[in-house]
């Protein structure tokens, strides 16, 4: 029963057998679960000792993978590749030379000729060339064309183990040294285990290192400025052109006609070409004088040259006109006929002005007669002092005057920017000592407004002393006026305006935050002025944020002297009651663009942003003064109100 095969049928159970149990295998020992190997099998069977063999044993204590997964595969056999196809394109190169005997030549006994042998390992054939060197006389080039060379007379060829370096080879009777090979070739014998001989050198040819001297003297020579070759070069397809006229009218039947003069710099060559217009019922012929060199003076030969029968060369004439004899205004005379040059191209103004320095190239006027036409120049009458200078010169450049042009750019980029500064006016009169004055000075147009104060009685009417306008600096003449600038304002400064002198006593904080802003813009002097000033006195003006009128508003309270204050708010009165209002519709859009909010009543904040839209004071101590003013409650101040503050007288 036990030599059975384990298949159906084979397989038999006791009927009698009535126990199925298994054996304990699992228990504790000290709190530890361990387990024991069974003695008995189900039932009480016994159980085998020893099952597998040691060999079984042996491998599954060494985790051989051959019992589990059988056998590994054998991988394919690679693909066959024919020799000629792993071969292709693969040569071996030695550098070789040969002695050739001279025979009657009372210089030279031998020559050293080096080769290249190649060895095609495709079909172990073999080729040997010579390198071709110009001019030497002999027949190079391919020495030995491909095939397989015999090695001896058994009828044997040479193969890749028969060569190496350091060795001598017959071929067809001729022995070849063999000294060296490339770095392919050393590294594919090694590969194949071939041992190689020390690389060695190729001897010099007699002949060759006779020709050859050693110490060669160098010489440099300096291309001379009459090289042909380099003026060629350098100078091909380059032509001057000028426009000229000839004018024979001195003449009978003579008149003015246009050519133009083409001065070749390739060959110093010159060639005039006459200009045809429509109807001028000449022939078609455009050249007048074709394209030669011409002299300077041709009759400036020696007395005894025979002019009869021989022509001029360059023997008799060395002065030819080269392009320092022409220019625009300059007469040339070319074979007794005199050009007039009155214009020239791009290229030839481009031409002088590198070469010679020339940077004047007015053309001459010539009217379509060919006669020249005279350039009287332009007097522009003085400025009379009406209006602006840009304006009265505009009459003087044009029919139609135009409005000048202006620097939008500057316009977007400081709009609304102003500079207020405070200054005295300086004057021997001593009535009109201790005059103060508020200068404005706008960024965007560089205009300056002057304001001044009002002063109970002072006997002066103050309000705008200079309206907005473009200040000269004395000295300036109208053609070149030189204006004010920002940078021209700073503490202690001495400002000329129209035969009035003036001197920056303060400034606004905003004119110093600006400054410190853009402090590559101003003086270090004019920014130091500024913070000294300001760092020992209050500002007595508005001081803006920003100069677009936005932003929030620094506010301070006068500390001037007695009645400045009323006259300050009398004159903010008037400018507000002076702006043009009339029709009481007017007024409400007023009141409307300053109530945003559509309550019904303004504020002293509301107050103050319309006093600094019109670039009026807005003190604290103004603003209150006007805003109980104008009505009963200075935070609510109705529309009727403010209708009657501004009607009234």
């Amino acid at each position: 029963m036990d030599g059975l095969p384990f298949l159906p049928g084979n397989s038999f159970h006791d009927p009698t057998r009535m126990k199925f149990h298994r054996s304990h295998t699992l228990g504790y020992r000290n709190g530890f679960a361990i387990q024991k190997r069974p003695e008995v099998g189900i039932g009480g069977a016994t159980i085998p000792r020893n099952q597998l063999s040691e060999q079984e044993l042996d491998e599954l204590a060494n985790y051989t993978p051959v019992l589990t997964y059988g056998q590994a595969k054998q991988a394919p056999p690679e693909k066959f590749v024919p020799g000629f196809v792993a071969w292709d394109k693969k040569v071996l190169r030695f550098k070789a030379w040969f002695k050739e005997t001279v025979h009657e030549s009372p210089v030279e006994h031998f020559r050293v000729r080096p080769v290249d042998i190649f060895y095609y390992l495709e079909d172990d054939s073999m080729s040997v060339v010579e390198p071709v060197v110009e001019n030497s006389g002999l027949p190079q080039g391919k020495l030995i064309k491909r095939g397989r060379l015999p090695k001896n007379d058994i009828g044997d060829t040479y193969t890749w183990k028969d060569l190496n370096r350091d060795i001598d080879i017959c071929i067809y009777g001729r022995v070849f040294h063999i000294y060296d090979c490339d770095r392919w070739t050393s590294e594919f014998l090694l590969s194949e285990g071939l041992e190689l001989n020390p690389a060695g050198s190729c001897p010099t040819d007699p002949y060759t290192e006779r020709q050859n001297p050693k110490e060669t003297p160098q010489l440099a020579k300096t291309p001379t400025d009459s090289d042909k070759l380099r003026q060629f070069m350098e100078m091909d397809r380059k032509v001057l052109r000028f426009f000229c006229i000839w004018d024979n009218t001195d003449e009978m039947y003579g008149e003015r006609r246009k050519f133009v003069l083409h001065y070749y710099l390739v060959n110093d060559t010159v060639e005039v070409r006459e200009l045809h217009t429509p109807n001028d019922g000449r022939d078609p012929f455009p050249i007048l004088i074709s394209r030669q060199r011409i002299p300077k003076n041709r009759y400036d030969t020696p007395s005894t040259f025979p002019g009869i029968i021989l022509e001029l060369s360059e023997n008799e004439i060395s002065d030819y006109f080269t392009p320092r004899d022409f220019g625009i205004g300059k007469t040339v005379e070319l074979y007794n006929r005199k050009f007039l040059l009155y214009d020239c191209d791009d290229f030839t103004k481009a031409f002088y002005w590198k070469n010679f320095g020339t940077t004047d190239f007015t053309p001459i006027h010539i009217d379509k007669y060919g006669k020249v036409i005279p350039q009287e120049g332009k007097e522009i009458s003085a400025y009379d002092g009406y209006g602006t200078l840009e304006d009265s010169m505009q009459s003087c450049l044009t029919l139609i005057p135009q409005p000048p042009k202006k620097d939008f750019v500057k316009m977007i980029d400081c709009d609304g920017i102003v500079l207020r500064f405070e200054a005295v006016m300086d004057t021997p009169k001593p009535e009109f000592k201790g005059r103060r004055f508020i200068i404005s000075y706008r960024l965007s147009d560089d205009m300056i407004t002057i304001y001044e104060p009002q002063v109970k009685n002072s006997g002066i009417i103050g309000g705008k002393f200079l309206e907005r306008t473009r200040v000269a600096k004395p000295g300036s003449t109208p053609e070149k006026p030189v204006f004010y600038g920002p940078q021209d304002f700073y503490i202690g400064a001495v400002i000329d305006i129209f035969r009035h002198r003036f001197i920056i006593s303060n400034a606004d904080a905003y004119v110093l935050r600006f400054m410190e802003q853009h402090s590559n813009q101003f003086p270090e002097h004019t920014i130091q002025t500024l913070r000294e000033t300001l760092g020992r006195q209050p500002s007595t003006l508005f001081r803006p944020e920003s100069g677009n009128g936005g932003g929030r508003r620094v506010h301070t309270r006068r500390t001037g002297s007695p009645g400045e204050l009323e006259s300050l708010v009398q004159e903010v009165k008037g400018q507000l009651q002076r702006l043009a209002i009339t029709a009481s519709n007017r007024k409400d859009r007023v009141f409307l663009g300053i109530d945003l909010g559509r309550s019904g009543f303004v504020s002293k904040q509301n107050l103050r942003e319309m006093c600094v839209k019109q670039q009026l004071p807005c003190d604290d101590d103004i603003i209150d003064s006007l805003a109980k003013q104008i009505g009963k409650d200075p935070e609510r101040i109705s529309l009727e109100e403010l209708r009657q503050f501004l009607e009234m007288a």
